[in-house]
């Protein structure tokens, strides 16, 4: 029930339900005064969300700076956020990647230089799924093709969303009888760090961040970045704004 609510305010609240409802309103009503700033207040939303500039300016405020490689201090484990497979495609021989590979390929990156000494991937299958296979089974599947050991890889394969995701890797710990008050390498994406650290700290578990899989870049002044509209900047708004919605439920509900 919590989840279909918060998908349900997110719907209300998202930057393209915004607009069609103003620019629907403004063409209904177009007779009336009112109307007609309904339309207009629409259509300058549409272009505001579509700016490319605009847009990748909220993401550089929202986005925590990446970290090198370097100043990453040894972890004993790296926990790694699921939600970067295409689930609704099954295959038994491959990974089909998302965009946030960077996720596993970067806590490879960092098993590889000795920055962490095991992965723990946590993530099931969301809800509704389509692919009988956890995606947790399928990014270990990945790392073993990589040539990175089993006995390296841990899996929790039950959690369905963020705070999920710290309840039951805090749980999956005690239950392996791996100490839980030592400090772990969160790595998720940038844009979903805050809500990430956020839970895990609920749950008691000292996480230090690695912030990977951005979707801001170097400020641009060209005329495309300046004035051409993109339907990916609305994507982004709309990535933006779920995820805000996302941390006010969470603290509303207790899970930050």
């Amino acid at each position: 029930m919590f989840f279909y609510l918060s998908q349900f305010l997110s719907f209300l609240a998202m930057p393209l339900t915004i607009v069609l409802i103003l620019i629907l309103g403004g063409v209904v009503f177009i007779k009336r005064k009112w109307g007609k700033k309904l339309l207009w207040s629409g259509i300058g939303l549409l272009l505001f969300f579509t700016n490319p500039f605009l847009s990748n300016l909220a993401l550089l405020f929202w986005e925590p700076d990446f970290k090198s490689f370097e100043e990453i201090r040894t972890h004993e484990i790296g926990i790694v956020l699921t939600g970067v497979t295409n689930m609704s495609k099954t295959a038994y021989d491959r990974t089909f990647f998302n965009k946030g590979a960077d996720r596993i390929t970067h806590a490879l990156q960092l098993y590889r230089m000795g920055k962490i000494k095991k992965i723990l991937i946590t993530g099931g299958q969301g809800l509704n799924p389509v692919n009988p296979q956890t995606e947790a089974e399928l990014l270990k599947r990945f790392l073993v093709m990589t040539g990175m050991p089993e006995s390296d890889i841990l899996i929790e394969n039950e959690a369905k969303n963020t705070a999920q995701n710290a309840q039951f890797t805090k749980e999956f710990l005690k239950e392996k009888g791996i100490n839980t008050n030592q400090q772990f390498l969160l790595i998720t994406s940038a844009f979903h760090m805050y809500r990430a650290k956020g839970c895990f700290d609920k749950v008691g578990l000292a996480t230090e961040t690695f912030p990977v899989d951005y979707y801001s870049h170097d400020v641009k002044y060209d005329i495309p970045s300046l004035f051409f509209p993109d339907p990916f900047s609305l994507e982004y708004w709309t990535k933006l704004f779920k995820e805000w919605i996302g941390i006010v439920v969470y603290k509303l509900v207790g899970y930050m």
